[in-house]
């Protein structure tokens, strides 16, 4: 399921048992009372002595003791599925006006249902109290979030490699997996529901973590996914368009990330302010903040940020960096992933560590000592072959795209640039010809292909992609060559028929997925898997490096 369904899961469940995983072992039973006082409703009689241990937005993920909320959803109402549930054994039913008349209606509910106007924006601050996730009196881990357009991932895995190079038992919480202590739990959303947010919380403070990193994306905060959640220090990475579908405009897209970095939500927060948004977001966060300046550029950027990245040089395929504070401390980094793009996610990573409390001198050691930035990040500028170059990445909107291709432009002479992409159905339509255009200026073959199509016609998708890519061609006098190729393995294999060793190619947009989306159809497609494939039978030798196929 990705970050911009519709958010009653309760509605449309993703799969049985799905985050089941996500709960601690122990769980001190609330009174269903002490629910109803924290929402303002009357539990009467003997029903508020009913014990809740859980709670859940999904029928088929209901435990017994669980609190089930049922909200409306894309096609159905999580009412509907209250029988399940209660067999299931929820002790109690949370719902809207809505979900009441469906009971009153069409079920025989022999468990309490508590009414409330908007349960949704309450689901969060129950999660809390019922896995009591970050107590005020008992040590819970440092919790780091990451927000932004593009980095979350990468940053939040830098925090992480960091962290465990300075010692620390960590935790993780984003697009690719969740990591709380144990094996790998595979990940459906950017940031999970709160109520499994909360459970994960719980689960990573009952074994004794000291530290999580959590990406935090726009949807998690307009659909209440982290409402009950307070970070320790939240990040900023950047903002351009993306997701505009939701927000409408990139102003309201810059006010949805502008909550996290509230007193309710952050304690402290690092804002890099390369761009006009992040020096906004610095001057107007009511939290305190640590400015960092990766590279010139923003029309009010600071002269002189908390924190400055100084001297890139590069190295390998990555760069050497230091950090230098506004007194005079200076770090030197190493980041071994491509791309200016990833120097800026080191200096927030470090930046960030930084701010949660660490020593300047105990970071250094680690940074020397771990090279914690050169951590693999499935599908994130993720190396599949050397000659020719053969890179995974999830770029997928302007932005990213246009820095993804100058990161794996080669100096070498005659080296060409060859591109894989396509553009996601049912999404902000307006960043696809733009796509396109970036395509034919960056690369020297831009082939279009297929995404996610999602429920929208494929074809009409590359058609905007096209028409981007050829008037750019057109207009501007472009040398590129652009293809349409489809379906998406046979779009690789053709980059690779076109490839020679000195040639770079770039496959984009769907990074670490293994699944594409059609008519409702999830069909296997991991983009890893197809470049090594094709990459083997024109008898290229590829990296054999089994986190590609994780």
């Amino acid at each position: 399921m990705s970050d911009q369904n519709a958010p009653g899961a309760s509605a449309a469940p993703s799969g049985p048992g799905s985050t089941s995983g996500f709960r601690p072992t122990a769980v001190a039973a609330v009174p269903l009372a002490t629910i109803g006082e924290a929402i303002g409703v009357v539990v009467p009689g003997a029903s508020g002595s009913v014990p809740v241990t859980g709670i859940s937005l999904n029928s088929r993920a209901v435990l017994p003791g669980d609190l089930y909320v049922a909200l409306p959803g894309a096609s159905r109402h999580g009412a509907d599925f209250v029988s399940q549930a209660v067999e299931a054994g929820a002790a109690a039913v949370l719902t809207d006006d809505a979900g009441a008349r469906l009971l009153a209606f069409s079920h025989d509910i022999a468990v309490p249902v508590l009414l409330a106007e908007e349960p949704r924006s309450l689901v969060g601050g129950l999660s809390a109290l019922i896995y009591q996730s970050r107590p005020r009196d008992e040590r819970a881990p440092a919790l780091f979030g990451v927000t932004g357009t593009n980095g979350k991932t990468t940053t939040t895995y830098f925090i992480n490699a960091l962290l465990q190079a300075l010692g620390q038992k960590t935790g993780l919480i984003g697009t690719i997996e969740i990591l709380a202590g144990g094996a790998p739990i595979p990940s459906l959303l950017t940031t999970p529901e709160s109520t499994d947010v909360h459970a994960l919380l719980a689960l990573m403070r009952e074994r004794g973590l000291d530290a999580a990193s959590m990406e935090v994306s726009s949807h998690a905060v307009s659909f209440h996914r982290v409402d009950g959640v307070v970070f320790d220090v939240a990040g900023f990475t950047n903002l351009t368009q993306d997701h505009l579908d939701l927000h409408g405009s990139m102003d309201e897209y810059f006010q949805t990330k502008a909550r996290l970095f509230t007193p309710e939500r952050a304690r402290r927060a690092v804002v890099t302010v390369d761009d006009d948004w992040g020096v906004t977001l610095a001057a107007t966060a009511g939290i305190p903040v640590t400015t960092l300046a990766t590279h010139g550029g923003a029309s009010g950027t600071p002269a002189a940020a908390d924190w400055t990245v100084i001297n890139p040089v590069p190295r390998g395929l990555g760069t050497d960096f230091t950090l230098r504070h506004r007194d005079g401390t200076e770090l030197r980094v190493h980041t071994g992933l491509p791309g200016s793009f990833n120097v800026a996610n080191a200096a927030l990573a470090t930046a960030m560590v930084l701010a949660g409390g660490h020593d300047a001198a105990a970071v250094q050691a680690a940074l020397d000592a771990g090279d914690p930035f050169t951590v693999a990040v499935p599908g994130r500028m993720q190396l599949v072959s050397t000659a020719p170059a053969a890179v995974v990445d999830f770029a997928h909107n302007p932005d990213a795209l246009a820095r993804a291709l100058e990161a794996v432009r080669s100096p070498e002479p005659g080296s060409r640039v060859i591109i894989v992409f396509g553009a996601t159905g049912q999404r902000d339509q307006g960043k696809r010809p733009a796509m396109g255009a970036i395509a034919a200026r960056l690369a020297d073959t831009v082939i279009v292909s297929d995404d996610d199509p999602h429920d929208e016609d494929a074809a009409a998708i590359r058609a905007d992609v096209m028409a981007g890519a050829v008037g750019a061609k057109e207009h501007e006098g472009l040398a590129c060559s652009i293809l349409e190729v489809f379906p998406r393995d046979a779009a690789i294999r053709k980059a690779v028929e076109l490839a020679g060793p000195a040639d770079t190619i770039l496959v984009a947009g769907r990074g670490h997925e293994v699944w594409q989306e059609v008519k409702g159809v999830n069909l296997a497609l991991d983009d890893r898997v197809e470049l090594r494939s094709a990459l083997t039978a024109r008898g290229f030798t590829v990296l054999e490096d089994q986190r590609i196929e994780s």
